[in-house]
């Protein structure tokens, strides 16, 4: 054998032994780590896949995040990662984390049309997608969001009643101001848009929060918000127990030394006219009610077991329907 053969065989032997250790050495890049507790993590812009492996190196779920990178390149899988909230855990194999990144997290969460913000926020605080009080924090600064709505935001207090209910994609660590930003741009939609551009919002808005929280059957919204309007046409208090429930910020059936008790610009068994706000974020059809109240001579109602109302125009005839109720329940307890 001549002297360049032998040199070229060594040189073979040498670049094929390179291979083998450099091919051992980056399987054993993409092994993987010992296993640990799966949690999300956020990407809040679209990232570039080496970043977010990168990430998660931190976090004892990628080995090398080089190597996985390139290993994503070759199956032609390079491309960045979506904006949104990914699971990984420690133990996951290169193709599993390669599969999860590619995959955001979602999640339908209710936001109830009957819930202020503070029980909103323990809903949002109990699916992870924000704290409780950074969702109130936040909803008590209004202006720092008029930037995302074309529709008036208040001025000052808060974002009660402009919080549209409704079930969203909110994935764990979304965050408070995302979720507000979305309700807020849900309510022009549904609401702004579709009204027309009312010139009283926040009018309508604190009516239409009182029928939410008073009313259970669609058809009387529109006559509840026509008692409402009479009373206040009459000057009369409004009594409704909901602004006081709203005041204790308790839901439950309060007693009448509660009510009398709760000291606050929302309680309407205390203070005349409407409260200074919304007490809810209301439905759709109970601001279409508000704006649309049924014409009638209804200054009283009283609820049923059967959670529909009576209705009257004297006190005489409420204190009549009360008697009714009274009795209806004492019958539904025996």
């Amino acid at each position: 054998m001549g002297k360049a053969r032998r040199l070229s065989c060594i040189g073979l032997g040498l670049l094929t032994g390179v291979l083998i250790l450099g091919g051992a050495w980056f399987r054993s890049q993409l092994t993987p780590n010992a296993k640990g507790d799966a949690f999300y993590i956020r990407f809040d812009q679209r990232t570039d896949l080496r970043s977010a492996l990168e990430s998660l190196r931190e976090r004892q779920v990628v080995r090398n995040p080089w190597a996985l990178n390139l290993y994503a390149r070759i199956l032609k899988e390079g491309y960045p990662v979506r904006e949104g909230t990914y699971r990984f855990a420690p133990g996951m194999t290169a193709s599993e984390v390669l599969r999860a990144v590619r995959t955001p997290i979602r999640q339908m969460v209710r936001l109830r049309e009957h819930y202020w913000i503070a029980r909103n926020a323990k809903l949002l605080e109990q699916n992870g997608v924000c704290s409780a009080r950074d969702y109130v924090v936040l909803s008590e600064k209004p202006q720092e969001f008029q930037k995302f709505v074309n529709f008036p935001l208040p001025k000052s207090g808060t974002l009660e009643g402009y919080l549209y209910p409704d079930t969203y994609d909110l994935p764990p660590l979304y965050g408070a101001q995302n979720t507000i930003v979305k309700q807020l741009q849900t309510f022009e939609k549904k609401v702004w848009t579709k009204l027309k551009r009312p010139e009283d919002l926040r009018r309508t808005l604190i009516i239409a929060s009182m029928v939410q929280l008073e009313v259970t059957k669609d058809n009387e919204r529109p006559i509840v918000a026509g008692v409402i309007e009479n009373r206040l046409r009459l000057g009369m208090r409004l009594q409704i127990d909901a602004t006081a429930l709203y005041a204790m910020q308790e839901w439950k059936n309060p007693t009448r030394r509660e009510i009398r008790s709760a000291d606050s610009p929302y309680n309407t068994y205390l203070k005349d006219g409407l409260p200074p706000g919304p007490i809810c974020s209301p439905s759709l059809k109970s601001i279409l009610a508000a704006e649309n109240p049924a014409s009638h001579a209804y200054l009283y109602y009283v609820a049923m077991p059967q959670r529909h109302h009576l209705f009257a125009g004297t006190l005489q005839q409420h204190n009549a329907n009360v008697a009714t109720r009274k009795r209806l329940m004492k019958e539904a307890a025996k």
